[in-house]
């Protein structure tokens, strides 16, 4: 991979991390597109980029992040569902990221879901204060999203919208879950390459482009939280819906048509 390609994923990244897209999946079609062979290197990038992206939460809502301790419990509640899910199940989820049509399906079946969010969830109760039971429900959504396609963001929003949370409190709670979630998976798989010699020999020779990487997400996602919140509140889900639906039904008709769609 190179400088040029890392920085467009990192771009991809910064984009969709936050919108209910699935940046994993967007990831994975970014590397299909630009030719990039899946070495360990590459699936720890896609994973290790992140950590750009949850810096620009913690930019954007500094002031948030200090709170009463009860904020910090229940952001603990609602990860670990994650947490023991992505480690008991860590090789089997790794194994998805290579798969383009398992992306373009959970692409089409959620955004098929999310014409219908607002319908069915956007019923907020004017007590929007989120108790542990709703931080536990969002955590358990949010596993959901360990299949490439279904999206982090939409699993935690749509789970926040079930416990009656408006749209933007939904979204901004789905953000301050992400800082937890991310630093962790983003910490693990930087711990698996210094522990293992050939990783770290493989982080070392590419440290400059993975810092890039994580400056270019960093910045390009603090553009993206701010526009999804203002178009959230105003619109909704439905175009994000009708966008999942033409991406996954393209990827799957070119797949139908003979293209390969497995990563190189």
């Amino acid at each position: 991979m190179t400088l040029f390609q890392s920085i467009l994923i990192a771009i991809v990244e910064g984009i969709t991390e936050f919108l209910p897209v699935s940046s994993t999946g967007h990831m994975i079609i970014a590397q299909k597109i630009l030719m990039i062979q899946s070495t360990d290197f590459v699936k720890d990038f896609t994973v290790n980029i992140q950590f750009g992206a949850i810096l620009s939460v913690v930019v954007l809502y500094w002031n948030r992040f200090f709170q009463t301790w009860d904020f910090y419990i229940k952001l603990l509640i609602a990860v670990m569902p994650a947490l023991i899910i992505g480690f008991l199940f860590h090789d089997k989820i790794d194994s998805l990221l290579e798969n383009v049509n398992v992306v373009a399906s959970m692409l089409v079946i959620g955004g098929i879901l999310m014409l219908f969010v607002d319908k069915w969830f956007n019923q907020p109760q004017e007590d929007q204060s989120i108790n542990w039971k709703q931080s536990l429900k969002i955590g358990l959504f949010q596993c959901i999203a360990m299949i490439p396609g279904v999206s982090r963001s939409m699993a935690t929003i749509v789970g926040g919208m079930t416990t009656k949370l408006t749209r933007k409190n939904a979204a901004e709670f789905s953000f301050f879950l992400a800082v937890p979630t991310m630093a962790a998976a983003s910490g693990y798989k930087l711990l698996k390459l210094v522990k293992d010699p050939q990783g770290a020999t493989m982080l070392s020779d590419n440290l400059t482009t993975l810092l890039i990487g994580n400056i270019v997400a960093f910045l390009v996602a603090m553009v993206a939280i701010k526009f999804f919140i203002n178009f959230l509140t105003k619109y909704g889900f439905k175009a994000f819906g009708y966008y999942r639906i033409v991406v996954g039904l393209t990827i799957l008709i070119l797949g139908l048509l003979g293209y390969d769609l497995s990563i190189l």
